[in-house]
């Protein structure tokens, strides 16, 4: 990711440890928890599909920018030319989830290892005023939507190159496909979010209701 650029929008997020710690269990890295989690909101704003029981349809055209301006940590503007590079890249990263959701990881790594190649992904040792020294991504140049792509595709690889490849989720809910991060104890998580975890225990109940 871009230094210059992301460093500074990811600082607008608020000050986070240095670790996603989940009852003594260390997840990810804050600043990849950041990638990860900007991933997950651009995946679930510029792919159609379902969402929460209805029908999605992602922003496109003219509207593509705005939208993924606010999903940008900092919200920092973005030109039509990176809304539809940043978009493509949102493609491939919805099937880097649904492949890990299926279990077909080898589909996965070779969508990243793609990505890390046309990026040019690179860690690189970068500091905040006042913080310690951190690892970031760049790409192949200082450009928004290279870098952001760059440090999704370097986040993607550390956790499907560990054991928490198994934390990249797709929403278990009828009519919805929205993705999640797991950071759950146990990595038990289903959901993209507690509205689809209600609608499906609501089905559940009504369904054992009406076979008594």
């Amino acid at each position: 990711m871009n230094a210059s650029r992301v460093t500074d929008q990811a600082a607008n997020v608020g000050h986070e440890p240095r670790a996603r710690k989940v009852t003594g269990q260390v997840l990810f890295d804050s600043h990849v928890a950041i990638l990860l989690d900007t991933a997950v909101s651009l995946v679930n704003v510029l792919t159609d599909g379902g969402d929460r029981g209805k029908p999605y349809a992602a922003p496109k055209g003219d509207a593509l920018p705005g939208a993924i301006s606010a999903v940008l940590p900092g919200g920092v503007p973005v030109s039509p030319e990176e809304a539809l590079y940043l978009a493509g890249t949102t493609l491939k990263v919805r099937r880097v989830f649904e492949a890990m959701d299926e279990g077909r990881e080898d589909d996965a790594a070779a969508v990243v290892n793609a990505l890390v190649i046309s990026t040019g992904a690179r860690p690189q040792l970068d500091r905040a005023p006042g913080e310690p020294w951190q690892v970031h991504f760049h790409g192949a140049d200082d450009s928004l939507a290279v870098g952001w792509s760059a440090g999704i595709a370097s986040a993607l690889t550390l956790a499907i190159g560990s054991d928490l490849g198994g934390r990249l989720g797709l929403c278990q809910a009828r009519q919805c496909d929205r993705v999640y991060v797991d950071a759950s104890r146990n990595g038990v998580r289903q959901f993209c979010s507690r509205s689809c975890q209600s609608r499906t225990k609501a089905a559940a109940f009504r369904a054992r209701h009406a076979a008594r």
